[in-house]
């Protein structure tokens, strides 16, 4: 577990705890807005680690990521070209979505949409690039910046 892994987990453990480990439409009435901004991280970044924006979107994340206002929220919170990074992949996303959002019945067909989708490498490799900072930053703002009640 590398150090970032340790700082987001440290800061959602008790947000996941609040849910009962489920995020659901009935468990997001749980958490006040910025909570659900750092759920939205931690998914963000695992799926992305993980295995990019192809399984974030294959998963069902890409409408809580992506038609929420997360980057706006990334914005508030300080990460201004974050913000702008995560408008630039909505881009890619909106053209996207429909395909990768779709069931495979193979592993071998869930592999094949990398290739059918090399829009996202760049993406992909951006974020493993930028995310120990852009983690970093998250955690202080929650910790430091914010003046919510957790």
């Amino acid at each position: 577990m590398n150090e970032t892994t340790k700082d987001i987990d440290r800061l959602t453990a008790p947000l996941w705890g609040k849910i009962g480990g489920q995020l659901t439409a009935e468990t997001m009435g749980q958490l006040n807005s910025d909570e659900l901004t750092l759920i939205a991280y931690s998914i963000l970044r695992q799926e992305l680690l993980e295995g990019g924006f192809v399984q974030l979107i294959h998963n069902g994340y890409g409408p809580f990521i992506f038609l929420n206002p997360f980057a706006k929220a990334m914005r508030l919170w300080g990460l201004k070209d974050f913000c702008n990074w995560l408008y630039d992949a909505r881009k890619v996303y909106e053209r996207t979505a429909d395909r990768l959002g779709q069931p495979v019945e193979t592993d071998e067909e869930f592999m094949a949409l990398y290739e059918q989708y090399p829009e996202w490498d760049d993406f992909d490799d951006k974020f493993v690039e930028m995310e120990p900072d852009i983690t970093r930053r998250v955690c202080e703002a929650w910790d430091d910046s914010l003046t919510i009640e957790h």
